[in-house]
């Protein structure tokens, strides 16, 4: 595995080294291959007509969904997405012959480079030295002289890696999709799963904090507006929130509130992360848009969080979810900055030294590309990242300073790496 220079081409709705529809002249007739049946064209399911399709791949393995959804500003774009998922979680899932090592941390230590699990957030109860299944990932390292990056193999926890991990293994906690990304390129996908991991992590700290960052104001980017103004024809008020965490990297949340249906369940919730804080907040939309669609078609995985909600009603679940409507913290759009780069490995670069200032010094990247498909795919972790929004059994040390903070200080602890 190596990383190379690797050139942005395409630099429109998203940052790629293709565009969609040379994308998606690689990947359709590679659906077959990865086991899927169906991509499905969802978006006149809901009034808001934001592009979104679903991906079906009935023989996913056990524990594993089987529907995946995309998303996009164009319908090319969207198709592309939910067929890329279904590629992602296909190349994710534990294949015969992918190597794994099976023994205790303390003892494998003795012989080889080993990420101690403890480092991965475990749930509580969970014995680290376990007897588990391990694999063979790469950490990513800068070289003497800061530039040249270097990567040096060493064994993770398979549960890190894969999705879902067979039942008769140990886990040392659940597995997740978290940080696993494809790409037209690895560097592409490396990247784009780096933003992934950060996202969640900022997520969470909200959610420590009980906070929800600043309402972005004074919005003047054209294909924003376009799409901020789709939603408010349609009856939807949308909102988009600057939730960017210390490490940096522009991450933007976008709140949907049905004022026409007051439907508790299309109270929607949308994350973007990115180098480009316009790239950042077009993913969030139509993440919520996807959000929507999904819900009313009935292909989501957070299926019981709905069930809630319709029990609880619109204006219980609004008021439990205020922290996404609190108008006291504002930011101007033209305070975000652009810090994106024309190749994705300074992209990658800039990403790692972002991690090492916050004191995240290990990034680890797990090469899933599989030879019948070729399309790359990655995982990527981070120890020491929070994902706690994902999973409320897992709480570093990151979110439990976040949350002291704001006992102290009654909230908006957050410290904004961007200021006017």
């Amino acid at each position: 595995m190596e990383f190379k220079s690797c050139k942005k081409l395409y630099r429109k709705e998203t940052h790629r080294i293709k565009s969609p529809e040379e994308t998606f002249e690689i990947v359709e007739p590679l659906t077959e291959v990865a086991g899927i049946t169906r991509v499905a064209d969802i978006t006149k399911l809901d009034r808001l007509n934001i592009p979104v399709f679903s991906c079906i791949r009935p023989g996913a393995a056990d524990g594993a969904i089987s529907v995946y959804n995309g998303k996009g500003v164009t319908p090319i774009a969207a198709r592309v997405s939910a067929i890329m998922e279904g590629m992602e979680r296909y190349s994710a899932e534990l294949q015969q012959d992918d190597q794994l090592v099976t023994g205790k941390y303390p003892v494998l230590a003795e012989e080889f480079e080993v990420l101690d699990p403890v480092e991965l957030i475990l749930p509580e109860a969970v014995d680290p030295d376990a007897v588990i299944p391990w694999t063979p990932a790469y950490e990513i390292l800068f070289a003497d002289d800061g530039e040249t990056l270097l990567l040096e193999e060493l064994l993770v926890p398979a549960a890190a890696i894969y999705h879902p991990l067979p039942s008769h293994y140990y886990s040392v906690f659940r597995t997740g999709t978290n940080g696993i990304a494809s790409g037209n390129a690895l560097e592409e996908a490396t990247f784009h799963a780096m933003c992934e991991v950060i996202e969640r992590d900022a997520w969470s700290l909200c959610e420590a904090e009980k906070t929800g960052g600043r309402l972005i104001v004074d919005i003047d980017d054209a294909d924003i507006l376009n799409l901020i103004n789709t939603f408010k024809e349609a009856g939807v008020d949308v909102f988009l929130r600057d939730i960017t965490s210390d490490i940096g990297l522009p991450t933007i949340a976008a709140i949907a509130d049905d004022v026409e249906l007051k439907d508790p369940t299309l109270l929607c919730l949308g994350m973007g992360t990115h180098s480009s804080p316009k790239i950042a907040a077009l993913r969030a939309l139509t993440e919520v848009a996807q959000s929507r669609a999904t819900q009313i078609h009935g292909a989501r995985e957070d299926a019981t969080i709905a069930d809630v909600r319709k029990q609880i009603g619109y204006d219980r679940t609004k008021r439990l979810n205020a922290k996404w409507f609190d108008e006291s913290a504002t930011v101007q759009w033209n305070a975000l900055k652009d810090i994106s780069t024309d190749d994705f490995l300074d992209e990658i670069k800039n990403t790692v030294r972002a991690l090492n200032r916050v004191g995240l010094q290990t990034v680890i990247v797990k090469d899933l590309t599989r030879p019948e498909l070729g399309i790359p795919v990655v995982h990527v972790i981070i120890p020491g990242i929070e994902a706690y929004a994902i999973d409320s059994d897992r709480m570093g040390v990151r979110c439990k300073a976040a949350r002291s903070k704001a006992a102290k200080t009654g909230g908006r602890v957050r410290k904004y790496v961007r200021e006017t």
